[in-house]
């Protein structure tokens, strides 16, 4: 199966590395994506309980992250066109 992804999609997933190929399901990079924004919520967590960044900063660096990923807030059906 083919896949079109819109271009505004492939913009925002290439800030963050990736590069789906027109037969990568888009909700494998969804997955893939929402999973690196885990993890980098996992360092900001890590890195304020060992004291690298205050309690009270967490929360607005925490949005500032999710600012970051976009593409989240859209269902992967709708990265591709025709949705």
């Amino acid at each position: 199966m083919s896949f079109k992804y819109r271009e505004s999609v492939l913009k925002e997933l290439a800030r963050h590395g990736v590069i789906p190929l027109d037969s990568t399901p888009p909700e494998l990079v969804y997955d893939f994506v929402s999973e690196l924004h885990r993890f980098e919520i996992r360092i900001l967590k890590q890195q304020m309980l060992a004291g690298k960044i205050q309690k009270k900063d967490y929360a607005s660096m925490v949005e500032a992250l999710r600012k970051r990923y976009p593409v989240l807030s859209l269902p992967a059906r709708y990265w591709i066109e025709g949705q």
